[in-house]
């Protein structure tokens, strides 16, 4: 397959990474920073060229007559626009996909009976919006109490969650064949991993889950609750929260949740400030720093069940997190982009560090990877993935369909989660369930190096299309 990707930043980089490792990928990377690409260029097997990824020129001389590709993941939402368009009509490139981080391109349009909304108008078969996804992570974090991660599945019928054992919980230094015990009728879930001290444990029946393990299940979406009692003493819903930051995220944020919880939302800028008060229904919008240690006393940071640090500057996200905390927060959150810092951060004062590139760049692989995949959510800084895919076809030309959990020699290293069909969530502890056309399995891949393995299996054979 011929690539395109325009921009060498942290997303297109990493992007590149995965699509270069894999056989047969002909990839071609295109910025303006000359020494950006001279890195890239050094520790990858791709090409680069210097120029602008919105001229036909620069295209053409990067190979689009001939591309199968092109992602547009510029910082600039015009750049990826016009590339989209320039691809599509004068090149033919068959699958364009843009990052829009703005919402006036997602939205307008949007009601019209003939326009689905303003990126029809750009020729984009895919687009991804940064601030959205990780808007939707956020909203996840808050809706569920304690988890580290709360990631979803087959429209919301199955959830993926992280969270960390502590001492009270029904299983904590109990094994995790005794869950049941507890759990009641109908409530089913199935632990794809536990991490202890930054290891991975592949869990058996008979595994111990002790304290301060971090844990990763698989349930229903209405079960999620009651697994979680499971691992942690019940703990009061979120009922305070306070943003720090109110541009796209914390404004996007602070609409989606003010009917379910009070927020309180602090903006520097009194400008913005001012239209946020304007545009919030319910939330209370205070013009001031995150930082200023005096505000936050004033407005009872003490009483703050979850701080969310959503500003565009890493350390002011950081500062204000850390004195949040310092100052009596129950929970606090920040955005990270630099991911050298997410390592250091996460799991010592600040609860939880949510990297928008990582979010970003898992809906990107979800368009890109091979078989019908729905989903994909890099986990442990990247080394990890969570994966949904659809399986399709009959006995003769799957390699899935009609077959049992059991029977399949799955690659080492990837582990069968749950199965979704229709309303029904099936866990892949129930190894005698048969995969079915249309069928969505969630796996939990520990060693990422067997994704081809897995693409493999996924494919539909020719016959299928014949």
């Amino acid at each position: 397959m011929k690539i395109l990707i325009l921009g060498s930043g942290q997303v297109g980089s990493t992007v590149a990474h995965n699509l270069a490792a894999i056989p047969n990928n002909d990839v071609t990377i295109i910025d303006i920073d000359e020494n950006a690409l001279r890195n890239l260029g050094s520790k990858l097997d791709v090409q680069t060229l210097v120029g602008n990824g919105a001229s036909p020129v620069v295209l053409e001389r990067a190979g689009a007559g001939d591309a199968d590709l092109i992602l547009a993941l510029t910082r600039s939402d015009e750049t990826n626009l016009v590339a989209c368009k320039i691809a599509a009509d004068w090149f033919n490139i068959p699958s364009r996909l843009a990052r829009v981080r703005s919402t006036d391109y997602v939205e307008f349009g949007s009601e019209e009976a003939d326009i689905e909304n303003s990126l029809a108008l750009f020729e984009i078969t895919e687009s991804i919006s940064p601030e959205q996804l990780v808007t939707e992570r956020l909203a996840g974090l808050l809706n569920y109490t304690s988890a580290l991660q709360v990631l979803r599945f087959a429209e919301d019928k199955a959830k993926m969650v992280i969270v960390q054992a502590h001492k009270g919980g029904l299983l904590v230094n109990k094994e995790i064949s005794q869950i049941n015990r507890h759990l009641p009728e109908g409530v089913d879930c199935q632990i794809s991993a536990i991490y202890r001290n930054n290891r991975l444990i592949v869990p058996s029946a008979q595994t111990v889950i002790i304290e301060g393990d971090e844990v990763c299940f698989v349930a229903a979406a209405n079960n999620v609750q009651a697994i979680m009692r499971e691992l942690r003493p019940l703990e009061q819903r979120t009922r305070k929260v306070m943003i720090a930051g109110g541009g796209n995220i914390g404004y996007r944020l602070a609409k989606q949740m003010e009917s379910k919880v009070d927020i309180k939302i602090i903006e520097y800028n009194p400008g913005r400030a001012e239209w946020l008060a304007e545009h919030l229904d319910n939330a209370l919008v205070l013009n001031g720093s995150a930082t200023d240690e005096s505000l936050l006393t004033e407005e009872y940071i003490d009483e703050i069940d979850v701080f969310c640090a959503l500003t565009n500057d890493d350390e002011n996200n950081i500062m204000s997190s850390l004195l949040a905390k310092n100052l009596g927060a129950k929970r606090v959150i920040a955005i990270v982009n630099r991911s050298s810092y997410v390592d250091l951060l996460e799991g010592n004062k600040i609860d939880i560090v949510v990297s928008p590139h990582l979010v970003t760049i898992g809906s990107i692989l979800a368009h890109i990877r091979r078989g019908d995949v729905v989903a994909v959510h890099p986990l442990r800084r990247g080394a990890a993935e969570a994966i949904e895919v659809v399986v399709h076809g009959d006995v003769k030309t799957s390699a899935l369909v009609g077959r049992r959990v059991s029977e399949i020699n799955w690659p080492q290293g990837c582990h069968f989660a749950a199965l979704v069909r229709g309303k029904e969530v099936i866990m892949g502890h129930k190894e005698d369930a048969v995969m079915a056309d249309g069928d969505h399995i969630i796996f939990f891949v520990s060693r990422r190096r067997v994704l081809r393995e897995l693409e493999k299996l996924i494919q539909v054979k020719m016959g299928f299309f014949g």
